[in-house]
């Protein structure tokens, strides 16, 4: 797919960060815990800065939204989301599962999502209107259209379990093929990919999805909260599937 300026420096801001990450991994992070109780380390803090100061020199008229610097003119008609290190409990304990997420928001639309995970040796990106890729290479969501074919990966399911979808998450499970657990950014591009067709999140920032979001869009897909709705910035669930099974899932989770 072609790159547009604003994907390309998006791919560049996250490049940028990955040479920051790969530098503190399996080193001296410098762990605290922030309000929420949630791990954040020096790697998020300079992996942000870092591609905080790219966007905004390349666009400084743009907002800018990050999990780390906080919001900053989110009125503005482009507005920049950014997780420098979405899954930083991973990060801390030393296993790949943990990606860079960065999305352009014009308006109410993503417009460019960008999904590295450096580690892992993956980079999905997205355009809207312009298809997804990973790794440079086109991805599709798949063409299966039976819940007893399909396979459902969770994602924060402490919170599924608390929450009223719960009894008919369990119905939903018995009708599948597969049920796995892969989280974070790994399934959204399984799921782009055509490798699994459904995932369900809670107690989501839309930092953590904006990006994938859109690659899963681009790729075919579909994506809403579990009620049906539109991600917004205030967003705290997904679903997001191959499409072909959106109406379904979202009918039994909400029967």
């Amino acid at each position: 797919m072609p790159y547009s300026q604003f994907l390309q420096t998006a791919i560049q801001a996250a490049r940028a960060g990955e040479e920051i990450i790969r530098h503190y991994y399996r080193g001296d992070i410098g762990v605290r815990l922030k309000e929420d109780r949630t791990p954040v380390t020096v790697a998020d803090i300079e992996t942000e800065k870092a591609i905080k100061t790219i966007l905004q020199t390349a666009y400084p008229e743009h907002g800018f939204y990050g999990e780390e610097t906080g919001r900053n003119r989110t009125d503005a008609e482009y507005v920049w989301l950014v997780d420098p290190i979405d899954g930083t409990k991973s990060f801390v304990r030393q296993y790949p599962f943990f990606s860079t997420q960065i999305a352009l928001l014009k308006g109410e639309r993503f417009i460019v999502g960008v999904s590295n995970a450096p580690l892992f040796g993956e980079l999905a990106y997205a355009e809207a209107g312009g298809g997804a890729c990973l790794n440079d290479q086109p991805l599709r969501v798949s063409a299966i259209q039976e819940l007893s074919a399909a396979t459902l990966s969770f994602g924060n399911i402490k919170t599924l379990a608390a929450g009223r979808n719960w009894p008919a998450l369990a119905a939903l499970i018995g009708q599948l093929n597969r049920t796995r657990g892969y989280g974070d950014f790994y399934h959204y591009h399984l799921l782009a990919a055509g490798k699994i067709e459904i995932v369900i999140e809670s107690d989501i920032n839309i930092l953590d999805v904006a990006a994938l979001s859109l690659l899963i869009q681009e790729a075919g897909g579909r994506v809403t909260d579990l009620q049906g709705r539109p991600l917004n910035l205030e967003s705290t669930t997904i679903l997001a599937s191959n499409g072909l099974l959106h109406d379904t899932v979202l009918a039994l989770l909400n029967r």
